[in-house]
């Protein structure tokens, strides 16, 4: 059994074992593939790991031998999974690793936009406390999130688990998702869109990126939101039109906002988010945490022994 893993290093640096796929199989390691070498590097495997390296409909295609892909992330839309079936080909997923990680950069990124602790300790460091004439000093609005009302959009395992973090610190939660008819949380009830984007604090983004969710924030959301509200994207980029956003935060239509992903990534020097007053943005990590990446290693390894054996899981296709 062949077992090429296409995209490694963002897994594993070099603080993890691969040893777990080892025992499987005869493993081939890359950090990272170019697209032009996919197939080339693929031809024999039966079996294929893939973090953002794309997998077409092409060069499915051109791999007669393949069994699976595991998809080394929740996120499978680089694979052509119509294709992957077509060809016999199994695709699968982890769905569930890294749903505290996400919440908890959630809420790094609200008490960032609150508190703002690096840029005062940055402050402090500089000398403006040793020089202060007072035992004091901020240079932005402190905001207290108790009884403020989080908006979160997609209520599956992430934005659940965003919410009870939401409510230990004393906040309300109003929450959108199309999927659902009843809110799984009695404490949380669910609104439309126009209700949600004009009644919350902080609007906190939790769902898949589809046709209907592509741009679910722009410039006619953004209107309706509070100019004291804050907007968090920990999800996928292309839920928010990234010039809309970099619009409304320039004109201080809204206060603030925190994301860990962008459309492109890495993103070009254009982005009109990277220099957008307000806005703090980090390199697509909340996944990332050494706890999330051991449990993205142990269900793949669970993943690939589960259709070895014939019962297949986490199947997306």
């Amino acid at each position: 059994m062949k077992i090429v893993v296409l995209d490694g290093y963002t897994l594993n640096p070099g603080d993890l074992s691969w040893d777990g796929l080892r025992a499987l199989g005869e493993l081939t390691l890359y950090e990272r593939t170019p697209v032009a070498e996919t197939v080339a590097r693929t031809q024999d495997a039966d079996i294929i790991l893939l973090n953002k390296a794309p997998l077409t409909a092409e060069m499915l295609g051109q791999l007669p031998k393949l069994k699976l892909v595991s998809v080394l992330a929740t996120g499978y839309n680089i694979v052509d999974t119509k294709a992957a079936r077509a060809h016999g080909v199994t695709v699968c997923n982890v769905p569930t690793y890294g749903t505290r990680s996400v919440a908890q950069m959630t809420f790094a990124h609200l008490l960032n936009l609150t508190q703002h602790v690096a840029e005062h300790s940055q402050a402090v460091r500089a000398g403006r406390w040793t020089n202060s004439a007072d035992f004091c000093f901020w240079d932005f609005p402190l905001v207290e999130i108790a009884d403020k009302t989080m908006g979160i959009i997609g209520f599956g395992r992430i934005g659940q688990s965003t919410a009870l973090v939401a409510k230990a610190f004393g906040m309300h939660v109003l929450a959108y998702d199309v999927m659902l008819k009843a809110s799984p949380d009695p404490e949380v009830p669910l609104v439309d869109l126009d209700t949600l984007f004009a009644q919350s604090d902080v609007i906190s983004l939790h769902c898949p990126l589809t046709p209907e969710t592509t741009g679910i924030v722009n410039a006619a959301r953004l209107a309706q939101m509070k100019p004291t509200a804050y907007l968090i994207n920990t999800s996928r980029g292309p839920l928010v039109v990234a010039q809309d956003l970099a619009d409304a935060l320039n004109r201080g239509q809204i206060a603030g906002a925190g994301v860990d992903v962008l459309p492109v990534e890495p993103p070009p020097a254009t982005n009109p988010l990277l220099t957008a007053k307000n806005c703090y943005i980090t390199p697509h990590i909340s996944w990332a945490t050494s706890a999330a990446r051991e449990r993205l290693m142990d269900m793949t390894i669970a993943n690939i022994k589960a259709f070895l054996a014939g019962t297949p899981q986490n199947v997306v296709n």
